[in-house]
């Protein structure tokens, strides 16, 4: 069925909410209150706020009464770059827990064109079924024919019949390992962006929902104060271009401040899954002269209101893979499909990256897996009979390919290693568990060697969003949060103190919606003057800092009313050991984990001994106190 809305747009909002209910055949809109608006903003603030309300203790992440959440916020649409974004916020696969995470495209935009700010999807549709949004409206509709299809032909399909051009809709979808409830697969729309953490596609697979469809509508995003606004978003753009060390706009995320050469200089590269910090082929590992090889051929590919050069199309021309077309990998997926398992083919790192993509699973838990598969393998604790035949050298792409196809579609050995390395190494247990890198909650760490940085594996293991909240590996020094320049990053008072200090980095742009990136460097002042010209509110800077906190608080709050102890928070052996070389080496953080736990919770107003907020913190920030 289909329900039309006819509200009235508000100040950088559309102010609906579109819920689906799958279970009943059920769309029906409401409107979003005011006051959630000011104090959770949008994404994942929002997301976050709603989950909470909608989601009774004890549910699972396959249960119908989990949500699945799609969430925009009062900058998207607009000429920000990289205003497509959305968040997506549920009860996740891998955790079992909060997750939100963050894809860049056009989504964002184009759902705020049709008059909604946030979906609520619930329940379970009796057949492979999708959602399809347009001008004020949404119906439901048969996925039937795409069950079983990757996410890049599933996206071809579906803008086939609804006869939509390339750029006047949005199509996210799950591939087979969503279809399959991997554990880490994840949602893949607009050719090759990913919102890829926290098994968020096995809840749709669960949900029996194959895509979210998006035209672009006809709508406008209404703005208080345009011409303040256009200019704070040219200043947003000349700030993100023009920040010390910054390269994103053109090179990406493997630019020269942050390709492998400087890296390993301060051993942050992860290796053959952490057994050295030491490779040859560091110094020649970087977007620059990645893109200057003979085989790739490239086009750029741009998001919503996007300048910048970092994204591509790629071709391969030479070699086994030529003729390979998909998306040009970022530092995360170069990095895990190439030095994490040992690989410097970048035309197979390519592939295995454009794989996980089709096949939608999150390449980060992939390539992690992958990584502590070959060192088992290379140690002779499994051997390719465990295997089904598959020789996991380091390096052996063509098997890697295999295996990820294995996983997706839980096939043979793959149904085991589908779950996420950490389900994976509890299953064999013994040598095996002791090489496997994740956390007690069950996510694999960004693609960085945090054993170099001790916040950073704080942070990764504390996480309530299902991965890292605030990637501070960024951190070299405690100058750079406010912090005494004495202070020791190697101990449970710095890391403590820096991580407590850097938490809510990023949460407003994770809530508003907008790319990082898109954003570097910017204060919680130059983001409420946004926000403020958007919508006519009147923010301060320590009002958004407040929102930051709220919501970081309520994702806690979540957590713990759905079971977290801290218990659950802390490295597996191999993720905390002591770096065997490189400039770290013989540093360890597992000895002094519970002191560094506890500081972190007393600084962060949380209870040193259960981690749950303390009264006083909540109502400072006025959240409930249960």
């Amino acid at each position: 069925m289909t329900k039309e809305i006819n509200e009235t747009p508000i100040n950088g909002y559309t102010g609906n909410l579109l819920r689906v209910d799958l279970t009943s055949d059920k769309i029906s809109y409401e409107k979003l209150s005011s006051a959630d608006l000011r104090n959770f903003l949008g994404g994942a603030g929002l997301g976050i706020k709603l989950l909470y309300d909608e989601t009774p203790p004890n549910t699972s992440w396959s249960d119908l009464e989990n949500r699945f959440i799609i969430a925009t916020g009062p900058l998207n649409g607009t000429a920000v770059g990289g205003s497509g974004c959305f968040s997506v916020v549920t009860r996740g696969a891998l955790s079992q827990g909060l997750v939100y995470t963050e894809a860049s495209g056009f989504l964002g935009a184009f759902l705020k064109f049709c008059g909604f700010d946030v979906i609520v999807i619930q329940g379970r549709a009796n057949k492979p079924t999708y959602l399809y949004v347009l001008d004020n409206r949404a119906e439901l509709r048969d996925a039937s024919l795409y069950a079983g299809k990757d996410t890049w032909e599933t996206e071809r399909l579906i803008k086939k019949e609804i006869d939509k051009p390339e750029h006047n809709s949005s199509v996210f979808s799950i591939g087979p390992a969503g279809e399959n409830l991997v554990k880490f697969a994840c949602l893949v729309g607009d050719k090759g962006h990913v919102a890829a953490h926290g098994g968020i596609g096995a809840v749709l697979g669960s949900k029996n929902l194959k895509a979210i469809a998006v035209a672009r509508g006809k709508n406008k995003v209404i703005l208080s104060d345009g011409q303040t606004y256009s200019k704070l978003a040219k200043n947003l753009y000349e700030k993100a271009i023009n920040s010390p060390g910054a390269s994103v706009h053109k090179w990406g995320t493997m630019g020269p401040d942050s390709a492998a050469a400087a890296r390993m200089k301060v051993s942050r590269l992860p290796i053959k899954n952490q057994t050295t910090n030491l490779w040859a082929g560091g110094d020649k590992f970087s977007e620059e002269t990645i893109r200057a090889l003979p085989y790739f051929q490239l086009q750029r590919s741009a998001c919503w209101a996007c300048r910048f050069d970092h994204c591509h199309y790629l071709k391969i021309t030479e070699g086994p893979y030529a003729g390979y077309e998909g998306e040009e990998p970022d530092y995360e997926l170069w990095t895990g499909f190439g030095p994490l398992i040992g690989n410097e083919d970048w035309r197979g790192a390519a592939v295995l990256s454009n794989e996980a993509d089709r096949l939608g699973i999150d390449g980060n838990e992939s390539a992690w897996l992958v990584a502590w598969i070959m060192e088992c393998y290379e140690t002779g604790i499994f051997n390719a009979a465990m295997l089904d035949g598959l020789e996991m050298n380091w390096g052996n792409v063509d098997a890697s390919l295999q295996l990820l196809r294995k996983v997706a579609h839980r096939e043979g050995v793959g149904d085991i290693f589908a779950n996420g390395v950490r389900q994976a190494a509890v299953h064999f247990g013994g040598d095996a568990q002791k090489l496997a890198v994740y956390t007690g909650k069950g996510n694999t760490p960004r693609m960085h060697d945090h054993r170099a940085s001790w916040p950073m594996i704080l942070d990764t293991a504390t996480s309530d969003r299902g991965r890292d909240m605030d990637a501070v590996q960024v951190i070299s020094s405690a100058t750079q949060v406010g912090l005494p320049s004495e202070l020791n990053l190697f101990s449970a008072e710095g890391a403590s103190a820096v991580l407590a200090k850097a938490r809510g980095r990023n949460t407003i742009a994770d809530s508003l919606v907008v790319c990082r990136f898109n954003g570097t460097g910017s204060s919680d002042k130059e983001w409420s003057e946004l926000v403020n010209a958007a919508t006519g509110w009147n923010l301060t800077a320590e009002e958004m800092a407040q929102i930051s906190r709220r919501i970081i608080n309520l994702a806690r709050l979540f957590n713990v009313k759905h079971g977290l102890t801290p218990e659950m928070e802390f490295p597996s052996a191999k993720y905390g050991s002591a770096p065997s070389d490189g400039v770290n080496q013989g540093k360890t953080i597992i000895p002094v984990w519970k002191d560094a736990l506890s500081r972190y919770y007393k600084l962060m107003g949380w209870d040193p001994e259960t981690g749950k907020p303390l009264p006083e913190t909540l109502k400072d920030l006025g959240l409930p106190e249960n």
